[in-house]
């Protein structure tokens, strides 16, 4: 991927301004999935690799659905990092930051989103060239006024609000400065999954991206 391929995947990626994390049992749970939240209108997931054969899927998704952006979450390691690269993911997450993944991820033409929490760890990420920055657990250390509080030394930063992030405060962390939020559960509940029950997600899906559109018009 050409710098500029980068820059628009980037650009793409804050404009959606969701990220939906798949932590489900299996690769047909994955499929079912990143097709509905695909089909509801948000074109990108996150794999993490606490999904059963979680490189396997990256591939197929990549392969099915070429206008779908997948990306592999939960990345600890510059093996897997790799690995998960190798298979097709455009975008790489964790929970923190580790500065040789977010170089490497960089260097392979790849969207890189460490995890940080503190002043010290965003410096750290911005430095080492991360895209974007996962702020995590965001909800329980102050939610969106926390994320106000970064901006202020931070306004160059693409915060990513993630953890606790619900229906309720998804306007309230895109108001406060956030580039874009990460949602699991909140979005691809367990049972839905389990019952295939599309139309849950969907109207969940409907509902995430209506808070954000209407957060930023505001």
């Amino acid at each position: 991927m050409t710098t500029s391929a980068n820059d628009a995947l980037r650009a793409r990626i804050e404009e959606i301004g969701i990220i939906p994390s798949i932590r489900v049992r299996s690769a047909e749970d994955a499929g079912f999935a990143a097709e509905t939240v695909a089909r509801a209108g948000i074109p990108i997931v996150e794999v993490t690799m606490t999904v059963p054969n979680c490189q396997e899927i990256i591939a197929d998704l990549s392969r099915r659905m070429p206008d779908l952006i997948v990306g592999a979450g939960t990345i600890f390691d510059m093996k897997t990092a790799h690995a998960c690269i190798k298979a097709g993911a455009q975008f790489v997450t964790s929970p923190g930051l580790d500065a040789k993944i977010v170089e490497f991820a960089r260097s392979e033409g790849v969207v890189a989103i460490p995890g940080a929490l503190t002043p010290t760890e965003v410096t750290g990420a911005w430095q080492a060239g991360a895209d974007f920055i996962k702020i995590f657990p965001c909800a329980q250390v102050g939610g969106p006024a926390y994320i106000n509080a970064l901006r202020g030394p931070f306004p160059e930063v693409r915060f990513v609000a993630a953890g606790g992030v619900n229906q309720q405060t998804a306007a309230e962390f895109i108001a406060a400065g956030a580039a874009a939020i990460g949602v699991g559960a909140e979005l691809i509940p367990n049972k839905a999954v389990q019952h295939r029950d599309a139309h849950w997600i969907t109207e969940l899906a409907r509902r995430f991206l209506s808070n954000v559109q209407d957060a930023r018009k505001r």
